[in-house]
């Protein structure tokens, strides 16, 4: 059975994030891969079928939806992810798989039917299905820092995503090459808190007492939006 986490998102202005930083910092863990800078940038290409459903599904607000993506963080091209993310109102589940450089070449060049059949790893195989049959392909390239905090025993995860951007130079992913477009207005950045099932009220407290206003914020949708933008 699926186990999906609660997912709640408010933004932030630079003002807010640094006082509500101030105020996580007290009482939760920088994610233990954290560099030293105290962030680190997050790299994901965003793929969707051939009707664009993941445009569309946020547009028509359905309570129900996925998205796959391939991330790597910083420059560290030795740690390269595949990821499949579910929505289900404001809970998610998230499955992963690593990918070695040539899974990765094969995926995004569509080079895939050896995959279907020989991959070992279920997650590539559920992938290259999808792109079989819904013609799935990397659509946009969504870049952002996040610091990132941790309560491992009780698996509580708060981030503050700054500077998030969007790129269609998709073949420039891995070397970072790629021109971006900003798509929050300046000083404008996203919190997320995730959960299982209660968050405990030392952290409720700290971000209910500024009175944020939750939102359904999609980088994935506002990218391809702010791309197109530019692009007409």
């Amino acid at each position: 059975m699926k186990k999906y986490r609660n997912e709640w998102k408010y933004r932030l202005t630079n003002q807010e994030l640094g006082l509500l930083n101030s105020r996580i910092s007290q009482v939760l863990e920088l994610d233990s891969h954290t560099p030293k800078e105290g962030k680190y940038i997050i790299h994901s290409l965003y793929f969707d079928d051939y009707k664009d459903s993941g445009i569309y599904s946020t547009d028509a607000g359905l309570s129900k939806r996925f998205k796959w993506r391939i991330r790597y963080y910083n420059d560290k091209l030795d740690y390269i992810v595949l990821e499949r993310k579910e929505k289900k109102e404001s809970r998610c589940h998230k499955k992963s798989c690593r990918l070695t450089r040539e899974e990765y070449e094969k995926i995004v060049s569509s080079n895939i039917i050896e995959l279907v059949y020989d991959t070992k790893k279920k997650l590539i195989g559920e992938l290259a299905r999808d792109m079989l049959i819904y013609d799935y392909k990397p659509k946009v390239i969504i870049d952002y820092e996040r610091i990132a905090y941790v309560e491992e025993v009780t698996n509580i995860r708060v981030t503050f995503d700054m500077k998030i951007s969007a790129s269609y130079e998709l073949e420039h992913f891995l070397d970072g090459s790629y021109t971006k477009y900003y798509i929050n207005p300046s000083g404008v950045n996203i919190l997320e808190v995730k959960f299982d099932d209660i968050l405990p009220s030392y952290i409720r407290n700290i971000v209910e007492s500024h009175n944020f206003q939750q939102t359904s914020f999609s980088k994935y949708y506002y990218g391809r939006k702010i791309i197109d933008s530019y692009m007409r």
